[in-house]
């Protein structure tokens, strides 16, 4: 009989991004995943040792129904979906497993049978149940890749090759995405492009900022590109500029993004800027360096970069999860 697992889906992209990850990597044929929306009220603003194990901050109308028939797992991968997990275990007798996909406070892990924290989140002490992997879990499969380069390579078929995709993410954390640091990117755009010629298939984000979108596309102009820029009203094609990039330029502010980026399996270059990235972000990035998944955009042999492996933290978690149940 199959173990049934809810995955616990809020308005957090990334954390979405990630649970269904892991549950792209599960055995469809153990396992049962059935997505539960949540959506919050303006509660979830509390910190959790406020809300504990409860549904404090949920908006039950907006959200699924999760009040009976429990599963066996549930996979929660934000802080504001913890104290639901909780809540679910609490209601179950202690029936159902949790695991919680990113740092939560000790307080809280005590009641998951598992936490999967990224490395570069490690602190000297923590909790037993912490299990730690290089990056966060992410969609971007061998098979994933496959279906996206049949879907959208005629998209791009009529620019030149090679081709470079370039990802931009921008402010974190108080910290906005400066014009200078807007300035060297478009630098390494067109450095790139001198040695190499061919086309870029370029995308930004919300967090880009307008100034910096527009300073980097008036700097790029005269390069062939096809481009899917924040707002724009048309189908997002990054799987498909994952699957057909010849190499990757991607900024080091998002894990997510970067996570994705050495999943395809190409040639991953990682932006940096200055006086940018928190330290937190640089131990990320660097773990990235150090386990041959990406090089910095700006070293010497960047060109000639290949990685040495596929970095799929998902399939850990999977394996994790097989343990649980074993």
């Amino acid at each position: 009989m199959k173990k049934t697992i809810w995955l616990l889906i809020d308005n957090r992209a990334g954390s979405a991004g990630q649970l269904r990850g892991v549950a792209q990597a599960l055995d469809s044929k153990r396992y049962e995943i059935i997505e539960k929306k949540i959506e919050y009220t303006c509660l979830a603003k509390l910190p959790n040792f406020l809300k504990g194990a409860s549904l404090l901050g949920v908006n039950k109308i907006k959200s699924s129904d999760i009040s009976y028939q429990f599963p066996d797992l549930v996979l929660s991968g934000s802080r504001r979906t913890a104290p639901v997990a909780r809540w679910i275990k609490k209601q179950s007798d202690g029936k159902t497993k949790l695991l919680q996909l990113m740092r939560i406070q000790n307080f809280e892990a005590k009641d998951f049978d598992l936490v999967v924290v990224p490395e570069h989140d490690r602190r000297p002490q923590h909790p037993e149940n912490f299990m730690f992997i290089t990056g966060s879990p992410h969609r971007v499969t061998e098979k994933a890749m496959a279906e996206a380069k049949a879907k959208w390579e005629s998209s791009f078929a009529h620019l030149p090759r090679p081709f470079t995709t370039v990802i931009i993410g921008g402010a974190i954390k108080g910290k906005p995405f400066s014009l200078e640091n807007a300035k060297r990117l478009a630098d390494e755009i067109k450095k790139i492009h001198a040695q190499t010629g061919g086309s870029i298939l370029i995308t930004d984000s919300k967090r880009t900022g307008e100034k910096a979108e527009t300073f980097i596309m008036n700097e790029l102009k005269g390069i062939p590109a096809y481009t899917y820029l924040w707002g724009e009203k048309k189908e997002n094609p990054i799987m498909g500029f994952w699957a057909c990039g010849d190499r990757i330029l991607v900024t080091g502010d998002s894990v997510s993004m970067s996570c994705e980026s050495c999943g395809s399996g190409k040639p991953v270059l990682i932006f940096t800027g200055e006086k940018w990235l928190t330290p937190k972000h640089l131990r990320f990035v660097q773990s990235l360096f150090d386990d041959g998944y990406a090089i910095a955009c700006d070293a010497p042999d960047a060109l000639d970069f290949k990685p040495q492996k596929r970095l799929d933290p998902a399939m850990f978690v999977a394996e994790a999860i097989n343990q649980l149940f074993n």
